[in-house]
């Protein structure tokens, strides 16, 4: 049987039904979707998690209490010694209020702090708590939990998802990187989802998530003041993430002679670490001295600007690319329509990106409109859809530490992908037996938790709306027990097909 409009709009382009969703949209599954689309509900302004700045305050502090305390502990013992430094603290949000340097932010950055609230390594953790580059990192992991158990259909989530995992930053690549992920997302991405991709390139370019997890900090003009002074060099690492797989993509045609030329452009794009009276820790930073002087060719365009406005002249072009369109229209194709999408499909999306300037707006509201991406197979879920989609369908809270578990069993942890290309979204990626049999594990566990209320059957024909299969329909009927009916129910093809 053919899933109707409704389970399509929840679970396609969605984070999954909860019990009651599929009625309340039934009616106008598209509008629903498109009502969605709003920027505010895409943002996340919670006083527990820091910005950029606050958690780079943070991060010094507990990095300067780590190598006191080492310090004292490769040191004789005496009667008179002084005790090791405390661990620092999670930032209060009287402490980390802006000042006048900070309230100047760079585009995409936002002020707050840190109170109370987000997991630690063993769960919540208070006001006074130890800050750590892990408990920052799982605190911001429960918020978006939090959101996605909250949203009424998720398309905007997904679209969070999908902008976050195509300017991927590696968590695990570093305590910055770490720390500094979900600012990342609240600052550099969310603000802009429905905004110009333009805007978004700029703030994703400059936010020191992505310029510490690509090297920019490290690349110095080898003619520029610093690197005739101390001898050091480029690296080219940012300069050909940012075509290949930020903007215009591998088959765009340019050379390593262009790769080479856009890092010398970039050279100087770095960030603020503190103790500097003009600019906050956190905030971009282009430091003049570090930066290659002169014209530079990228395929066939001279830049000349002087200082920064080369680089940001730069941008602009890439964001402007017909390449480009091209390339994000396939990745969004691939990613809520199907592995092999509708040429079609990909050919509107990129028209109406190139023809908008960038509107991600325009580009969000045309993937839902249009006919093609309503047809076809569809994909399989990626483990964090799975995930989350239980949450709602079973209308459960798990222990955040369960759910960390699952995502780290399923090998996609948020914001930790293995390479800057960020993670597969094609079915095969994710196919694997062992990982089937790695869902069902987290699917029982999963069941555990409901309430003793729920009905198996009952509960699939609501989530389904009826569009299940025959199979699916009499295996969860003819379940043992209770558990292993929703068991069943989550692991159906019906279920893990989007």
């Amino acid at each position: 049987m053919i899933a109707n409009a409704a389970v399509i709009a929840l679970n396609r382009f969605g984070l999954g039904a909860r019990p009651g969703d599929t009625g309340l949209i039934t009616a106008d599954p598209r509008g629903a979707l498109l009502a969605e689309l709003s920027p505010d509900v895409a943002l996340i302004e919670d006083v527990d998690l820091p910005s950029s700045g606050a958690a780079m305050q943070a991060l010094r502090a507990f990095q300067d209490a780590r190598r006191a305390e080492r310090v004292v502990a490769s040191q004789p013992a005496t009667s008179g010694q002084a005790k090791a430094a405390a661990p620092a603290a999670m930032p209060t949000a009287a402490q980390t209020a802006p000042s006048a340097a900070a309230t100047q932010t760079a585009p995409g950055m936002m002020s707050g702090g840190i109170t109370s609230g987000g997991m630690t390594d063993g769960g919540m953790m208070g006001g006074a708590a130890a800050f750590s580059p892990d408990s920052l990192y799982r605190a911001e992991i429960a918020a978006r939990v939090r959101r996605a158990r909250q949203a009424e259909i998720g398309y905007t989530e997904r679209l969070v998802a999908f902008w976050t995992n195509h300017f991927a930053v590696q968590a695990a690549s570093g305590e910055i990187e770490r720390a500094l992920v979900g600012a990342f997302e609240r600052e550099a991405i969310r603000p802009y989802v429905f905004g110009r991709f333009h805007d978004m390139l700029v703030a994703v370019t400059q936010h020191p998530a992505m310029l510490a997890y690509l090297n920019n900090v490290d690349s110095v003009g080898p003619d520029s003041q610093v690197g005739q002074r101390q001898k050091r060099g480029l690296n080219e690492n940012h300069a050909r993430e940012l075509m290949e797989l930020h903007t215009i993509g591998v088959d765009a045609g340019y050379t390593q002679t262009d790769v080479t030329s856009v890092a010398d452009i970039l050279s100087g794009w770095s960030f603020s670490r503190g103790g500097n009276d003009k600019i906050a820790a956190g905030q971009f930073e282009f430091r003049a001295n570090a930066h290659e002087p002169g014209t530079r060719a990228i395929m066939g365009k001279a830049y000349a600007e002087p200082g920064e406005q080369q680089g940001m002249t730069l941008l602009a072009d890439l964001a402007g690319s017909p390449a480009t369109a091209r390339h994000l229209a396939s990745k969004l194709a691939l990613g809520f329509i199907a592995d092999s999408p509708p040429q079609a499909a990909v050919d509107q999306l990129a028209h109406v990106f190139s023809t908008s300037g960038g509107d991600l707006m325009q580009v969000s509201r045309a993937l839902v409109t249009m006919d093609a991406a309503w047809q076809g197979p569809g994909r399989f879920r990626t483990p964090q859809q799975f995930v989350l989609a239980g949450l709602r369908a079973l209308d459960i809270d798990p222990p955040p530490d369960l759910i960390v578990r699952s995502l780290r069993t399923l090998g996609q942890m948020p914001w930790d992908p293995p390479s800057p290309a960020g993670y597969d979204d094609s079915s095969a990626t994710w196919l694997a037996p062992d990982a089937i049999t790695t869902r069902l594990d987290i699917a029982n566990q999963f069941a555990q938790l409901t309430d003793a209320t729920t009905n198996p059957s009952d509960l699939a024909a609501d989530i389904f709306a009826g569009s299940a299969s025959g199979q699916t329909t009499e295996a969860v009927a003819r379940a043992e027990t209770r558990h292993q009916g929703l068991s069943l129910m989550l692991m159906s093809p019906d279920f893990q097909r989007i």
